[in-house]
């Protein structure tokens, strides 16, 4: 099944996809399921997942959350409560444990999109080794190298923020059934390969410049 773990909708706040219009993109991707994982939020998620439902699409998302720790970013798939944000990255796992959480590190050594670094020690279940986002790719290299050394399972992301991105980047994933629990048990054992080709350029410098008039105009005028 290929699930695309890494996707923003319009809870972040440099995103303005909507559920509807990320939905729409995984379906004509072909894609199984998604993982939506906004900003240091839950909500999107929850809301995409409901939305899934009232459409009656054979998509499955998982409600996720890209948390800012201390020290970069963290995915927690499959949890419905926020996780406070810039504690230790130790912490930040400790609680989503708790939660009953699925962590992945996001593109680790992305140092421009908060990468964490290295995660060597970390009680981590994945590493994000493709992220199509990059527009070089030494940093996904250095992901998948350091994910093999330490013998933790690599998948992949498109880190969507607009809706041509989704499903750019994506994970095999070799679960019995695609349900939530069977999925994410499936990443937690390692039953995953990342797929999927590099974001064009284009549509990149497009999505950033977008994110920057956004943060501008924030600044100037307060939401928009």
């Amino acid at each position: 099944m290929k699930f695309d773990l890494h996707v923003h909708s319009d809870h972040s706040k440099d995103s303005k996809s909507s559920h509807d219009d990320i939905l729409e993109a995984a379906r004509k991707r072909g894609l199984e399921g998604l993982a939506i994982c906004d900003h240091d939020t839950i909500e999107g998620g929850l809301a995409c997942e409901i939305r899934a439902l009232e459409l009656g699409l054979e998509i499955s998302v998982i409600p996720g959350v890209e948390v800012t720790s201390s020290k970069g970013h963290i995915l927690v798939l499959g949890v419905r409560k926020d996780i406070e944000p810039l504690l230790s990255p130790e912490e930040t796992i400790r609680r989503a444990r708790k939660l009953g959480g699925t962590v992945i590190i996001p593109h680790p050594f992305k140092r421009s999109s908060h990468g964490i670094g290295s995660f060597e020690g970390l009680d981590i279940d994945a590493v994000e080794v493709f992220n199509s986002r990059c527009l070089f790719n030494g940093a996904n290299r250095k992901a998948a190298i350091e994910a093999k050394r330490l013998e933790i399972p690599g998948v992949a992301g498109s880190d969507s923020h607009i809706p041509e991105m989704v499903g750019q980047a994506y994970t095999e994933i070799d679960a019995s059934e695609n349900t939530l629990e069977a999925v994410l048990r499936a990443i937690r054992e390692g039953d995953v390969s990342p797929a999927g080709k590099n974001t064009p350029t284009h549509i990149i410098l497009e999505q950033m410049t977008g994110s920057a008039k956004r943060k501008i105009l924030t600044k100037l005028f307060g939401k928009v």
